[in-house]
């Protein structure tokens, strides 16, 4: 069984750092816009906190959580955005505030959760390990639209491990949310960390295998990037098709970001 500790410290550590990024600004930058269609600075912090809030009801209270599953199947293709405006329209101090405490809520209640606990999602139930994990990777893809909305270059750190490994766990899932059968055999993936590390999954020797830099893969499956911009080669030919479907969050397909030099 895995312990939480690391991943739930790393994303304290990922949400601190968009909070500095976001403390100080004056009230009209929260309106500027980011990469995410229709979305400004408040959308995105308003978006992580309607997200942690839901997680924060999974791990306390199933029963309400699933009152939100309900709420979510009735509007699929609005409940996110629906949540992210109503967050929007809040004055940036008080946005801040109910972000601060939400997140700070859920940091305590993954960490107070029992060992070899699940929890229902909007996908499958989620140990407090998985839930941080998902948070995390939330948090830094949303980030990256809030940085580049504000001008800012965020360097990539080793907390992106948890985004990468994520990622290849959620390969099978990215097939069949395309309606395509996963493959049988597993995939090597060999990334180099922002530290230079080798960051290594899937057997040795597989025939079908992605290599490149673990910042381009996470920008992948976060899908904050187009692949044609990014580092990655393929061998294989559903590793291949794999790279043009990856995505690391719950829900349905993403319509993904266009290649640079492209018109939305």
């Amino acid at each position: 069984m895995a312990d939480p500790t690391p991943v739930i410290d790393d994303l304290r550590a990922e949400s601190d750092e968009l909070d500095r990024l976001v403390a100080e600004l004056a009230p009209e930058r929260w309106a500027l816009p980011t990469p995410a269609p229709d979305w400004s600075v408040a959308h995105q912090i308003a978006h992580l906190h309607w997200t942690d809030r839901s997680a924060l009801v999974a791990v306390t209270d199933p029963d309400a959580f699933h009152a939100l599953v309900e709420k979510a199947l009735a509007a699929p293709d609005s409940f996110v955005d629906e949540g992210a405006e109503e967050g929007a329209r809040l004055a940036p101090a008080e946005l801040l505030r109910a972000w601060r405490e939400g997140r700070a809520a859920l940091d305590r209640a993954l960490r107070d959760a029992p060992p070899g606990a699940r929890f229902p999602w909007y996908g499958p139930p989620m140990s407090a390990a998985s839930m941080a994990t998902a948070r995390l990777m939330e948090t830094w893809a949303h980030g990256l639209d809030v940085a580049e909305a504000l001008g800012v270059v965020r360097p990539p750190t080793d907390r992106l491990r948890h985004v990468a490994r994520l990622g290849v766990r959620t390969r099978d899932f990215a097939y069949t949310v395309h309606g395509l059968t996963p493959p049988a055999e597993e995939f090597r993936v060999e990334l180099t960390a922002p530290t230079g590390a080798l960051w290594a999954y899937g057997p040795e020797g597989a025939d079908q295998c992605v290599t490149g830099p673990a910042l381009d893969f996470c920008l992948l499956v976060t899908q904050r990037a187009h692949r044609a911009d990014l580092a990655l080669t393929a061998v294989g030919p559903d590793a291949d098709r794999w790279l043009d479907i990856a995505q690391a969050f719950a829900g349905p397909p993403g319509g993904g970001r266009p290649p640079k030099g492209a018109e939305r």
